[in-house]
């Protein structure tokens, strides 16, 4: 990952033909509701979806030490549209002739550096169904590490930067509180929705 020598800018923001777009475009659905009325919807697609069916692997994580409590790895990284830092677990897109498991461990591999082990993958998963079609798998795996084991290198694209930061699983939910009133911060949803519920199921008397 190349030195970060300022913060991020917006320069312009312009109108882009679906024609030009590499990664997604805009369609219009034509459908009749549940009373029989014609409607349409806008909706955003992806021009990326391979064999596997689904489009990208979210990877929940949980690190192992012998010695140290049970903890995640988040990343953190610019993200242009929302002209932010996300807080995410890692994740990517799936490639063409890739399954979901392959793409999980390779990504993870690729943003934090660690081998993991692959624990259970979800069904799919709907991202935002109000806008798009797009959809997703979460991943879940482990990452066994040896009393003095080294913090690997990533191995990033050009273009990214990502950085790492382990949290215990015991500060989860509220180290994301935390970057939630951050300036120029956001949790992503998934990693926010996986925290809350097990702060909820910690805190709750229902079951």
């Amino acid at each position: 990952m190349s030195q970060k020598t300022q913060e991020p800018v917006v320069n312009k923001l312009t109108e882009l033909a679906t024609q030009d777009a590499k990664w997604i475009t805009l369609k219009k659905i034509d459908y009749t509701d549940q009373t029989g009325k014609d409607r349409t919807w806008e909706v955003a697609t992806r021009k990326t979806r391979g064999k596997a069916g689904v489009d990208a692997v979210a990877i929940g994580n949980v690190l192992l030490h012998p010695s140290k409590p049970p903890s995640t790895l988040l990343v953190i990284q610019y993200r242009p549209p929302l002209d932010a830092y996300t807080v995410e677990w890692p994740a990517g897109l799936i490639d063409a002739d890739e399954t979901a498991e392959q793409a999980a461990v390779r990504e993870f591999k690729e943003e934090t550096g660690y081998d993991c082990k692959l624990v259970s993958m979800s069904p799919v998963q709907s991202a935002d169904p109000g806008m798009s079609d797009a959809n997703m798998k979460m991943a879940m795996v482990e990452v066994h590490l040896g009393e003095n084991d080294p913090e690997p290198e990533q191995r990033l694209e050009d273009g990214e930067h990502i950085e790492r930061v382990v949290v215990p699983l015991a500060e989860f939910y509220d180290r994301l509180v935390e970057y939630s009133k951050k300036d120029r911060f956001i949790v992503a949803a998934k990693l926010f929705h996986f925290a809350h519920g097990m702060h909820f199921a910690q805190t709750q008397t229902y079951m």
